[in-house]
C-alpha cells in the first residue's frame, strides 16, 4: 500500500467526503448523522437532509471525523467526536455513559472497497485517536459488533451498525474492554495515559 494520509473533515474538505460516500456500499443513506441526532429527528429527514446536517456541522468548525487519503485520493472515513455530540448515543440505554471522563466516541467506518481487507481501519482508527488526544481527549471510546455463529456453527453478517468495526480492529489499535453494553455488546476504550 502507498503512503497514506490522514485528516481531520474540515470544510476545505467537504467535497473529499461526498467524493467518497457516493461510491457503491456507502453510508450515504444516513450521512453519519445517526448518532448525532434524536431518532425522532433522524427518521424525519431523508438523505439529502441528513447531508445538508452534516454538512452544516462541518462547516460551524466541530469536529466530525478523519479521512484517509492514498495518493491524495480520499479512501477511508471515521466518525469520531466528542460523546455529547452524538446526541442519540447519549440518550442510547444500551451503549450508556461508563463514567463523567471527558470521552470522543468512534461511530462509523466506511473503507473505499477497492482497499477493504488491507488493514486500513486500524491505522484510520489509530489516526482518529491521535486527532481525538491532540484535541483534548483522555479517552476515546468505540462500540463495535462482533459477527455470531447461528445453531448450525456457520458465521452470521452483522445486519446492523456494520459500520462501527470490529473488537479485532479496535484491539490492533491499543483498545481494552471497557464494559459489557445491553445486548452483550463491548464498548472498548482508548485511555490516554500520557
Amino acid at each position: 500500500m502507498s503512503e497514506l494520509e490522514f485528516h481531520p473533515l474540515i470544510a476545505d474538505r467537504w467535497g473529499d467526503l461526498v467524493s467518497l460516500f457516493e461510491q457503491h456500499g456507502n453510508p450515504g443513506y444516513c450521512w453519519c448523522m445517526l448518532w448525532r441526532l434524536p431518532s425522532s429527528v433522524y427518521r424525519q429527514l431523508d438523505s439529502s437532509q441528513r447531508r445538508n446536517a452534516l454538512h452544516t456541522l462541518v462547516n460551524s468548525g466541530a469536529p466530525t471525523g478523519i479521512l484517509a487519503y492514498l495518493d491524495g485520493e480520499p479512501v477511508g472515513w471515521c466518525s469520531v467526536a466528542p460523546r455529547a455530540t452524538y446526541l442519540r448515543l447519549e440518550r442510547s440505554r444500551t451503549l450508556k455513559r461508563i463514567d463523567d471522563l471527558p470521552t470522543w466516541s468512534v461511530v462509523c467506518f466506511y473503507i473505499n472497497r477497492k482497499l477493504r481487507h488491507q488493514g486500513l481501519p486500524v491505522k484510520l482508527l489509530q489516526a482518529a485517536v491521535d486527532y481525538a488526544i491532540a484535541q483534548g481527549a483522555e479517552v476515546v471510546e468505540g462500540y463495535p459488533i462482533e459477527r455470531h455463529r447461528d445453531q448450525a456453527g456457520n458465521w452470521q453478517p452483522i445486519a446492523s451498525y456494520r459500520f462501527m468495526g470490529s473488537v479485532s480492529t479496535f484491539e490492533k489499535a491499543g483498545f481494552q474492554p471497557a464494559a459489557i453494553a445491553g445486548g452483550g455488546r463491548r464498548i472498548m476504550r482508548f485511555v490516554n495515559t500520557k
